[in-house]
């Protein structure tokens, strides 16, 4: 063919060859430009009917005018009747060949991926679906545009039920589970292959394979892939959980169309330095991780879960004290709790190898508790053991169990970590019980949990007046107490400085009782410096410390450090994707950015996760708020409250809606609503503060902000940075309250 002119092509050279046909670069004499020809397989045109079908279609596709699709000049048949395209030709090279030298960058797979989304999104929306989307079948042009090919053929060569052997590894690797039974398909099968594609693109190779076609097929309809993390871990959880929604195996779980895919992916772009500080966050290649999950009570009366989750978490932070270990926070592990699935996609959910699991049974004072350490990969026991002890055996239970675990994952660690893992707070064995029941409680983070936890707490410093742990327990209930206008803060953080003042004097080297001073010094005391010394000390202590770094992460952001806010936000989302409260935080520090769009995303993720939560309704109300949609902030305002959060500050911020939209009358009735309810509890003055704003009361807004300062109100410590107070900046009474809230010199 080298060298022979086709109608008016004139043949240069042979570009490549495969299944679909041959193509070449040619001259086009008549306008004078360079061509890519593909000619089709005889026996794909021979029979009339496919070939008017395929005509029609190329047609279709040909009417395609997108940067990202190429560009289709004209369909010709030779003098023999051989079908052939005539088509835009583009330095570069397929991303197939791009793939064989290894896998992308992270940034340049999630920009590749949004050209491919947006190439697509055009073609679906004019009925065109691909059908054999891979990475074969996209070219990556020198200036830097990712270009689709091959619209039409997959549908001419009847691929989607092309189950033989002898077929194309590579385009059945790409097949979603509906074309490997041969079903119909639609939009999705593409959503499908694309996310294959982008696994193909950040691991190097494809999430399904075999020796054979049958076997791949057969992985494509029943097998789970490895998740991104654990093949590499320095991918965002943000970008492996888009990629994994496209390979659910059901179409409908699937993205519902692929501009919803390309906004995502075009988010994440659009925070290219986000993901590269995520990814630097991320630890070495392939560190062993463990996730643990709460034991199952399997006692006879069901009155063990306290100790079931206590348990989980006692060994979660004696395993986190190995070097070289990644272990997974107890938010995102207990996400599981009570859930019946397998745990194989237990592990992949959470990006680790392993997971250990057990159930405890007491009879009277007999403990039976049994273990067992899952592999991901295969399902298979690890290793498992069954333990019969008295209570009083626990800490015993939980070293034995502890260093078994590491010693399958890591043996070598064993005689340089061994004395960590045994680092007791009390040997008290009832006083720990209780300690589980307070931290039962706390966790639950509702007005009545933190109350009885407090009780709890105090019952076991009754029991061990030296166990320090349950200390912090009590300061960090009063500090969250006080800091929501649940308690007075006058009364609640002072209780919360007493506390934690005692649990340093037993052991200034607890990380925990550091982070939870640092909170006092940050929403009580207003003093940055001291804060910040406090919240490094506790990280020194525990790199690993999640509620550290996201604390810290608050105190900068009230600061006005938005950078570094964000990084430590950051920091803490690592070692705990989903974790509610993080992932809520980090949506706020995005209103504090102005950056309200990325704000509402990142807390309707979070909601997507838990739709119960209610904080992260109240700031997605603010961030409603910041962009104008009033409506929209006063029904997430609503929704939180109806969630059991009859507090003062739902109240405040749907007071501030209904004014700022004009609804002066409801917002007047909630001022009247919050008196009511300062009859029976303390209300904060900022809440009424709020409403008067929004109402444009600014004289009562400030006095109502001049009360909030003596009551130490935390969230005056924000207004610095709070685009709340946006309007009244210029005001000379603003500056004044800076001053006396300590934020200006």
């Amino acid at each position: 063919m080298i060298g022979r002119t086709v109608s008016h092509y004139k043949i240069i050279e042979k570009l490549g060859e495969g299944g679909m046909g041959v193509v070449y670069r040619a001259e086009d004499t008549k306008l004078g430009r360079v061509v890519a020809l593909k000619f089709l397989p005889p026996e794909l045109t021979r029979d009339s009917d496919a070939k008017g079908r395929f005509m029609q279609e190329a047609r279709a596709a040909s009417a395609l005018d997108h940067p990202n699709i190429c560009t289709i000049y004209s369909i010709d048949e030779t003098s023999d009747g051989r079908l052939f395209i005539s088509m835009a030709f583009y330095e570069g090279e397929t991303l197939k060949r791009r793939i064989a030298r290894g896998p992308l960058a992270i940034d340049e797979a999630v920009r590749i991926a949004a050209q491919i989304g947006e190439g697509l999104s055009k073609a679906h929306a004019a009925g065109i679906v691909h059908r054999d989307i891979k990475s074969a079948n996209v070219m990556l042009t020198s200036d830097g545009l990712a270009k689709i090919l091959d619209f039409g053929l997959a549908k001419l060569s009847g691929r989607t039920q092309q189950t033989k052997v002898g077929t194309t590894l590579g385009t059945i690797a790409y097949m979603s589970p509906e074309q490997a039974r041969g079903a119909a398909v639609d939009h999705r099968t593409d959503i499908w292959s694309l996310g294959v594609v982008c696994y193909e693109m950040l691991t190097g190779r494809l999430p399904f394979s075999g020796e054979y076609d049958q076997a791949v097929m057969y992985a494509i309809l029943h097998d789970e892939f490895r998740s991104l993390t654990s093949v590499r871990p320095e991918v965002p959880g943000a970008v492996g959980g888009i990629i994994e929604k496209c390979l659910e195996k059901n179409p409908e779980d699937r993205y519902r169309s692929v501009e919803q895919f390309t906004e995502e992916i075009r988010q994440l772009e659009s925070a290219g330095h986000t993901i590269s500080r995520m990814s630097a966050i991320q630890k070495p290649k392939e560190p062993p991780s463990i996730a643990v999950l709460p034991f199952r009570d399997m006692s006879p009366a069901r009155d063990q879960e306290y100790f079931c989750e206590g348990i989980a978490e006692e060994l979660i932070n004696a395993l986190a004290q190995i070097e070289g270990l990644r272990v997974t926070a107890r938010t995102s592990a207990f996400q599981f709790r009570d859930k019946n699935l397998d745990v194989r996609r237990i592990g992949k959910e959470l990006g680790v190898e392993s997971v250990l699991e057990g159930s405890v049974r007491k009879a009277g004072t007999r403990l039976r508790i049994t273990a067992q350490l899952i592999s991901i990969d295969d399902g298979y026991h690890l290793w498992s053991e069954k333990y019969d002890r008295e209570m009083e055996d626990i800490f015993a239970i939980q070293d034995e169990i502890s260093l078994a675990i590491v010693e399958k994952l890591k043996g070598k660690l064993i005689r340089e970590d061994k004395s960590k893992l045994g680092k007791r707070f009390t040997v008290n064995e009832e006083a720990y019980n209780i300690y589980l029941r307070g931290r039962y409680h706390y966790n639950r983070r509702y007005e009545g949990g933190m109350y009885k936890a407090i009780g709890f707490f105090q019952q076991a410093i009754e029991k061990d007046p030296l166990y320090a742990l349950p200390y912090t327990g009590i300061a960090d209930c009063y500090n969250q107490l006080g800091h929501y206008g649940l308690l007075d803060p006058r009364l609640a953080y002072p209780k919360a400085k007493e506390a934690v003042a005692r649990a340093l004097e037993i052991d200034d080297n607890l990380a925990e009782a550091h982070a939870s001073l640092g909170w006092i010094r940050t929403f009580h005391d207003w003093d940055w410096d001291a804060a910040e010394a406090e919240f490094k000390k506790a990280i020194e202590l525990s790199p690993n410390s999640i509620v550290a770094h996201h604390w810290y992460s608050l105190l900068l952001g009230a600061a006005g450090r938005l950078d570094e806010s964000y990084e430590q936000g950051l920091q803490a989302l690592a070692l705990d994707p989903i974790n509610l409260i993080t992932n809520t935080v980090i949506g706020l520090g995005f209103c504090w950015r102005r950056r309200y769009a990325e704000a509402i995303d990142q807390l309707q993720k979070t909601l997507e996760m838990d739709p119960g939560f209610a904080l992260a309704y109240l700031f997605l109300g603010y961030a409603y708020g910041g962009a104008g949609r009033w409506d929209e902030a006063a029904a997430a305002f609503k929704e939180h409250i109806a969630l059991g959060q009859e507090a003062p500050i739902g109240i405040g911020y749907l007071g501030w809606a209904y004014a700022a939209s004009g609804k002066k009358d409801e917002a007047r009735a909630l001022l009247e609503r919050l008196d009511d309810m300062e009859r029976e509890r303390f209300v904060p003055s900022f809440y009424r503060a709020m409403i008067h704003m929004g109402l444009g009361d600014h004289a009562l807004a400030f006095e109502c902000l001049d009360r909030a300062i003596d009551e130490r109100e935390s969230w005056m410590v924000t207004i610095k940075t709070n685009p709340f107070f946006d309007g009244v900046r210029s005001d000379p009474r603003f500056a004044v309250l800076l001053k006396k809230a300590g934020l200006e010199k």
